[in-house]
């Protein structure tokens, strides 16, 4: 009995290494980090060490599966990634590009409700409360040599 071995698997609209052990393929996909992975591997009976490619389609499935609804599985709330979500009031884990339009709709949220976050995000400027006089500059630098040529370009307009 040999099995067949995949070079990419897809899961979660996410083409993954089939050459890579699973509990390291796992967090390739966006939104799912190596403790959601353990967690995952370790509630569907899958040893971490097996390698993507050689993993049996329905051992796939399964993960798929708890892939879209932890919570459905018995994770608790706090390894999931939208604990209460604002709008339906569940436990939600979202993957993938459902993440990056969620996370996308909650900034365009902020900035219609003219909250601090959201005249940050608008301006694009530092949300977090970072510092922001000597990092996150954009466009040209303004170092000593170009002061010096702004500085004689003045004074060659006022004589």
């Amino acid at each position: 009995m040999s099995k067949e071995f995949r070079h990419i698997v897809r899961i979660a609209d996410t083409d993954m290494d089939g050459t890579l052990k699973v509990g390291y393929a796992l967090p390739n996909i966006k939104g799912v980090g190596i403790r959601l992975a353990q967690a995952i591997l370790q509630k569907a009976n899958i040893n971490p060490e097996t390698r993507l490619g050689f993993l049996p389609e329905a051992d796939v499935e399964k993960l798929k599966d708890i892939l879209t609804s932890p919570a459905k599985h018995g994770f608790p709330r706090w390894l999931l990634n939208r604990p209460k979500d604002i709008i339906t009031g569940k436990d939600l884990h979202l993957i993938g590009p459902d993440l990056d339009l969620r996370i996308k709709s909650d900034i365009e949220e902020l900035k219609k409700s003219k909250s601090w976050r959201g005249y940050r995000h608008a301006y694009k400027l530092k949300v977090r409360g970072q510092k922001t006089r000597t990092t996150g500059r954009k466009g040209k630098a303004m170092g000593v040599r170009r002061r010096a040529l702004m500085r004689t370009r003045e004074r060659g307009r006022a004589k």
